[in-house]
């Protein structure tokens, strides 16, 4: 039998992963369809919180998926606004790369002078 912990994390992956996923498809379609369309952004945003409605919404603490929470939420949110596609899509891209940046700065640290701490052994 599986402990409550083991069930609380698995529900918890499970949310995060249809963020993901409800994210990833939005940010495809505005990459790539070549005919962008208030009407068409509406279908993809109905479809695409079909998966998102499946999974129960959990509370989370890790800066960058609440982050990502926040951003899934005015994409959803857009969805009601009378702003036109191209200014939606400005925002939507911009936000998700800046989401991406504030991941990746923690990921990859660059040695400001890596060449001086070898000088010592020449």
């Amino acid at each position: 039998m599986a402990s409550q912990k083991a069930i609380d994390n698995a529900h918890r992956l499970r949310y995060i992963r249809a963020l993901e996923r409800f994210h990833k498809s939005i940010l495809s379609y505005l990459s790539t369809s070549a005919n962008l369309s208030k009407e068409g952004y509406d279908k993809k945003i109905e479809n695409s919180l079909k998966v998102l409605k499946r999974v129960e919404e959990i509370a989370l603490y890790k800066g960058d998926l609440q982050d990502l929470q926040k951003l899934v939420k005015k994409i959803i949110g857009y969805k009601e606004s009378s702003k036109e596609i191209d200014e939606i899509k400005d925002e939507i891209l911009y936000e998700s790369n800046q989401l991406d940046k504030s991941k990746n700065a923690r990921r990859y640290k660059k040695e400001k002078h890596s060449h001086s701490k070898y000088e010592e052994w020449e």
